[in-house]
């Protein structure tokens, strides 16, 4: 693994993806991956990216310089909406090759680079793009992040079938195990998913992540990171 980028994204707003970020890199740095996050874009926050300091604080570290410096998160948009709004509230352009320009500097530092995105697949990136779109053109690999909460089949499925028909690469399908749910919807949620993927010849990594709690062992955390990292 080396000077990788790997987008994270989530079926449904509130899915969990910021802390599947951090807890995902966390693991990868206990498993020895020199690993480090991004957010594609922030709204709703004023001077500095929320999620990313939230990552550095599941991650266990100190903000960066290049989180000081705004490599981490090149845009941090005031109005809690959709980017391209946010921006013209903000009176700025999103820039696409800035974007771009900040997620390769960040991997050429690091073996991998966990590159959280703001929203779904489908939210506007710019007023031309979507999120799905960027990430197509910019061919990464996806981790996508489900959970097991009502309306989660339906969500996921619409993201596998969207990805699935650009041919991009599911990586991963990351299961977040918070907040906890009866086994019989747990199992009912992810048979349905996996038969999915079976069904359309996406051959992708499944990952379940649990709650924080069950992360503080460096064993554990090794072991998932351990996992990732052969992916």
């Amino acid at each position: 693994m080396s000077g990788q980028i790997i987008a994270v994204c989530g079926v449904d707003t509130d899915i969990g993806k910021t802390v599947a970020t951090g807890v995902m890199a966390k693991a990868l740095r206990a498993a020895g991956i020199n690993a480090m996050t991004q957010k594609l874009i922030q709204t709703g926050c004023q001077g500095f990216s929320e999620d990313i300091a939230r990552h550095r604080q599941i991650m266990g570290i100190d903000l960066t310089d290049d989180d000081r410096g705004g490599l981490t998160c090149p845009y941090v948009l005031g109005t809690p909406c959709s980017p391209p709004l946010a921006a013209r509230l903000d009176g700025i352009i999103v820039e696409v090759s800035r974007l771009r320009r900040a997620a390769r500097d960040l991997a050429a530092r690091h073996q991998c680079v966990l590159l959280e995105t703001a929203g779904g697949l489908f939210a506007p990136l710019t007023e031309d793009i979507f999120t799905i779109d960027y990430l197509n053109n910019e061919s990464y690999p996806i981790f996508l992040v489900t959970n097991f909460r009502v309306g989660s089949i339906n969500h996921s499925i619409a993201a596998l079938e969207a990805l699935h028909q650009r041919r991009m690469r599911l990586a991963a399908l990351v299961f977040n195990h918070y907040p906890a749910q009866e086994a019989a919807i747990v199992a009912d949620t992810k048979g349905v998913l996996l038969t999915y993927l079976a069904r359309k010849s996406m051959d992708a990594a499944v990952v379940d992540l649990w709650p924080l709690t069950e992360y503080r062992d460096e064993a554990e955390l090794q072991r998932l990171g351990e996992q990732l990292a052969g992916i």
